[in-house]
């Protein structure tokens, strides 16, 4: 099986010939920030393509098609044109929180996506406490979104930032209930050991019913904290205009912008690393033939293939359902998935003692 950390290790072999140790550190967190900046702007690119597209099929239309062949340079266009938006001066605004509120939003989003296993070895960082890093760093992104409304000085994006805020915590705790199941099933927090353990099968068919129930209501849960339909009550244009981030115009709404289809494209990929087996190629058991010929794709390919399956069911839902009212959003958490998640995880505690 190939893995990318192989050519990361011959790299690194290289830069040492020529520099020293401290010097290797410094190039290597270097060009890791700069992998990371360049593919968070292309992925983000990608996944807006990709929306109208499916957007486009579900309406019977057929999208973007003439910016380029099929439309492919469409969201190149929207970045030049967002690039080149005049950032409008907003008084009465606190400057500095109306400013970190961006900061704090990128960060938050950058911070979950450096780690994310895409191959043995291919991930910026990887704690013995994974899983709660990926909870933990996560919830910066609802203080920054909390400061955008305030600093805004406007009573809609107040009322979004509250709204936003009291759907992202709520939604958190059945989400974070749902990946305890995994680190029960696994008996570990870290990553790589996660992924390692699905080798021949995936968490979400090791563990039986708890399992699959944790699944669907990590999906419902990570889809409500993107902010987007039919959880989008934040951003309610008919009540709200564009809720918590109305006031910002220009790059300041693009950097926003680009992290709602980061963070969409960061719960695909917690739910196919935790789930679906992450970069871990399908086996079976007894099937030499056919495990040997799956180890011929690479890793990454098996990831992205998993993450955009994901990312297509968000999509679908989005597209499908109409937006919910701000009191059955709570009532979805707090008296349905909030139960079921309590209940699944007392369920597996006693399946993998007594079981």
């Amino acid at each position: 099986m190939f893995h990318f950390s192989i050519v990361l290790n011959c790299v690194d072999k290289f830069l040492h010939v020529y520099f020293t140790d401290s010097c290797v550190l410094f190039i290597d967190f270097f060009l890791v920030g700069i992998f990371i900046l360049v593919f968070y702007a292309v992925l983000a690119l990608v996944l807006i393509y990709l929306e109208r597209k499916i957007c486009a099929f579900f309406q019977c239309r057929l999208g973007p098609m003439r910016v380029g062949p099929f439309g492919i340079f469409q969201p190149v266009a929207d970045m030049i044109k967002i690039l080149l938006k005049e950032v409008i001066k907003i008084n009465g605004v606190d400057v500095f929180l109306f400013r970190l509120a961006i900061y704090l939003v990128i960060i938050a989003s950058m911070c979950t996506f450096g780690a994310i296993p895409f191959d043995r070895g291919l991930h910026v960082i990887d704690f013995n406490m994974g899983v709660f890093y990926f909870l933990s760093i996560s919830s910066i992104g609802v203080v920054g979104i909390l400061l955008a409304g305030w600093a805004s000085n406007n009573k809609y994006t107040i009322i979004g930032a509250m709204r936003s805020g009291a759907q992202l915590i709520s939604y958190e705790l059945s989400c974070g209930l749902s990946l305890m199941i995994i680190v029960i099933l696994s008996g570990s927090l870290k990553l790589s050991v996660i992924v390692e353990q699905q080798f021949y099968v995936w968490n979400i068919f090791r563990g039986g019913i708890p399992t699959i129930i944790a699944f669907i209501v990590y999906l419902i849960s990570g889809h409500a904290e993107t902010n987007r339909g039919p959880f989008d009550l934040p951003e309610a244009e008919s009540e709200l205009t564009a809720g918590y981030h109305t006031e910002y115009s220009g790059i300041q709404f693009g950097f926003f912008y680009l992290a709602e289809y980061l963070n969409m494209f960061i719960v695909a990929a917690i739910a196919s690393t935790l789930f679906l087996g992450g970069w871990m190629p399908l086996h079976i058991i007894g099937w030499d033939l056919f495990n040997e010929i799956m180890d011929h794709i690479p890793p990454i390919i098996w990831l992205f293939s998993k993450i955009f399956v994901c990312i297509f069911l968000a999509l679908w839902v989005r597209w499908t359902m109409p937006r919910l009212r701000i009191d059955q959003l709570l009532k979805l958490e707090w008296k349905i998935l909030m139960p079921i998640s309590l209940v699944n995880i007392l369920f597996m505690f006693f399946w993998m003692m007594y079981l």
